[in-house]
Parts: C-alpha cells; structure tokens; sequence
C-alpha cells in the first residue's frame, strides 16, 4: 500500500499549526519535512512517526508510543505519534514542535 493523495493533505493539516511543511514520498510511504528538516514519517501503513530520541522518545514511550520497527526487528529513532494527537491538529503541531526541538 502507498500513501494517498488523502493522505497527504491529512498529513498536512494536522501539522498546519507547524507552519509551512513539505513532503517527499518514499518507499511506499512519505517523509515530512519543516525548513527542510525531517521530523516525521508516514508509514505505508498509514501509521504517523515522529523522529525521536533520548528524552523525547520517553516522552513519546510514556504516552504509549511505539517505535518504528523494520521487518526485521531493527528499530529506528521513529516513534508513533500520539493517539490523542491524531484527531488534534493543536496536539499534534506540539509534539511536532517538540520533535523539531530534539534535533
């Protein structure tokens, strides 16, 4: 499955409160960019990931996260957005905020 063209402008209006960002597709899924900066992927599975480490991705573990994993068990520094977040594009731009932060 590969994101859509819902998807997408999905992906952009629950970030809007992030400002201006942008978007690549990629390997059936899509990478989100601010000021040319990756700070969240969109699986092909539709799922939303925030680039997180270290305290943030505790932060992220502690509101029930999951970490990106690939097929085989290796994990990357992805964390699942919020669900909260999801339905909440105010939330959702904090967490992202927060991402940007981290980096």
């Amino acid at each position: 499955m590969s994101v859509s063209d819902e998807d997408i402008a999905f992906v952009h209006e629950l970030f809007e409160a992030v400002g201006p960002i942008s978007h690549r597709k990629m390997m059936g899924g899509l990478s989100i960019y601010s000021d040319g900066q990756i700070f969240a992927i969109l699986s092909s599975e539709g799922r939303i990931y925030l680039k997180a480490k270290d305290a943030f991705a505790e932060a992220l573990a502690v509101e029930g996260a999951e970490k990106f994993e690939m097929g085989d068990g290796r994990g990357m520094n992805y964390w699942t957005l919020p669900e909260a977040a999801l339905d909440d594009p105010e939330l959702a731009g904090g967490w992202a905020r927060r991402a940007l932060d981290a980096l």
